[in-house]
């Protein structure tokens, strides 16, 4: 392991790259089949052109550490920072930028934000690079006043790469890193990326993807998938943030309408549309929820949502446009996986997947499906470059030219109307009602906060099972979120 700090952030850079690609396709496999309830998996995955210096994008937390301003990432499941001097999966100019900030803030004595007490000033640093551009955006409780002028010259001077400096006023007491008003003290707010011969230019708040060899392969396999060579479809892009995929879609696509609910992530897609001259996309501010009254039929969809996943409404909504194909690309399997057993209630079946390794060295993975109601000519997707589900242990001699095997959908109408099911009712296993919750939501619910929705429901639990030893005793206590998602179990299984 020769990452170092111990942040917890790069929990797999302890393997060497096959074997951490051999584990997240074997995590993707695994949601998609038990959690998922699908017969296949991933036919691939993608490796990350680079494992190290590869992301575009950072967010550091800012804190005090013995009276001094440091910055750094959260510990797992906390707000305790640990201080950084490196971070391979970061640029050299990225971690110069955040230092050359803590370095001003202790030579001028300006203090890190506190949560607890609302004091302070500088909260996190948000970085985003391209080959063109390098802006930091310096998040603060409050402005600087009348020391602006020289952390602009001091940043520029220790930071000549520099193309922008931006200060965002975050005066909330929540713990959202980009929030309030954005105010560019110097050069550019936006950096400009170029996918697929598309140009872009993305403001902070905007959501892009922060590996951009491995998204470039992503957005080609979506247009793939989306548009089969000779077709010139409808398209809607959901979640489509600054409009990546839809002005890559837009090339060979009839027309393109994208749904984003970030305002200005809108407004970086219509102006990318415009510069490059595409006239048959265009661009709406809405949420998802609203998908049924936009007026819109599209003969292909494709959907990026962040990494809760769809809301039931959504998957309702979406398949009652009777879209042909969806493609979904998603940065978390577990939700991928719920999502993908609630379009096959509505006739949409997993068609193919290939898994991408966006985040190498860390424990997280994307993927791609594509969902239809009929068969798909499987012939035409590309081979190279990728690890086929027989030649896992092949991860650097990638096999060429296989094909994988046919699928034929067939329809069959079932009825449970003359089974009796009575005996299934009001019973479920603590692992059964895990599972529910986590293909439901996402969320991963212990023993413990089972038995005290059980308890508050009313329901049997063991005479000592979970309780705490004595009645002064401390115990974790199920958040809100978490008691909704075992209520709405237990209601499943008949339970309250």
């Amino acid at each position: 392991n020769t990452c170092p700090n111990p942040c917890g952030g790069c929990s797999l850079r302890c393997l060497r790259y096959p074997a951490e690609l051999t584990v997240k396709k074997q995590h993707v496999d695994d949601c998609l089949r038990r959690l998922g309830g699908q017969a296949r998996g991933t036919d691939c995955i993608h490796p990350s052109p680079d494992t190290d210096r590869c992301r575009n994008k950072a967010v550091f937390a800012v804190g005090d550490r013995d009276g001094k301003a440091v910055f750094g990432f959260y510990r797992p499941r906390s707000h305790d920072i640990v201080p950084v001097t490196d971070c391979l999966l970061q640029s050299e100019r990225c971690l110069q930028a955040a230092k050359a900030v803590i370095d001003f803030m202790n030579r001028e004595g300006i203090s890190a934000y506190c949560e607890e007490t609302g004091r302070g000033t500088v909260r996190h640093l948000f970085w985003r690079e391209s080959d063109r551009d390098a802006v930091l955006c310096i998040t603060a409780a409050r402005g600087f006043g009348s020391q602006t002028e020289d952390l602009v010259g001091f940043l520029r001077r220790a930071c000549p790469f520099l193309t922008g400096i931006v200060l965002n006023v975050n005066k909330s007491r929540l713990n959202t890193v980009l929030a309030g008003e954005f105010y560019t003290l110097w050069g550019r707010e936006t950096v400009r990326q170029r996918f697929c011969g598309v140009d872009f230019e993305v403001q902070p708040q905007a959501f892009l993807q922060v590996n951009s060899l491995q998204a470039e392969a992503i957005y080609r396999k979506v247009c793939e998938w989306a548009i089969p060579a000779g077709e010139e479809p409808e398209v809607l892009d959901l979640y489509c943030g600054a409009g990546t995929i839809s002005l890559c879609l837009a090339k060979t696509a009839g027309h393109v309408t994208g749904v984003e609910i970030v305002p200005e992530a809108v407004e970086n897609a219509k102006k990318s549309a415009a510069k490059n001259g595409v006239t048959n996309a265009d661009f709406f501010c809405a949420d998802s929820s609203e998908l049924s009254s936009l007026g819109i039929h599209p003969d292909v969809a494709v959907v990026d949502p962040p990494r809760k996943g769809l809301d039931e409404r959504v998957v309702t909504d979406l398949a009652a446009l009777m879209p042909e194909r969806i493609v979904y690309v998603s940065c978390s399997p577990a939700t991928l996986a719920r999502d993908l057993k609630r379009f096959a209630e509505q006739g949409y079946l997993l068609q193919r997947a290939e898994a991408f390794d966006m985040f190498p060295r860390t424990a997280h993975v994307e993927t791609v499906v594509q969902l239809s109601k009929g068969d798909i000519d499987r012939d035409s997707s590309e081979r190279k470059s990728i690890v086929k589900t027989d030649d896992i242990g092949m991860i650097n001699g990638y096999n060429k030219g296989n094909k994988a095997p046919e699928t034929t959908n067939v329809k069959i109408d079932f009825s449970l109307e003359n089974l009796d099911l009575s005996e299934l009712r009001g019973k479920a296993t603590y692992e059964q009602i895990k599972d529910y919750v986590r293909e439901q939501t996402g969320f991963r619910v212990s023993t413990l906060y089972i038995s005290q929705v059980k308890r508050k429901c009313g329901l049997e639990v063991g005479e000592s099972y979970n309780k705490p030893k004595s009645e002064d005793a401390k115990q974790p206590q199920c958040t809100p979120e978490k008691e909704e998602a075992i209520m709405q179990a237990l209601r499943h299984y008949g339970m309250i």
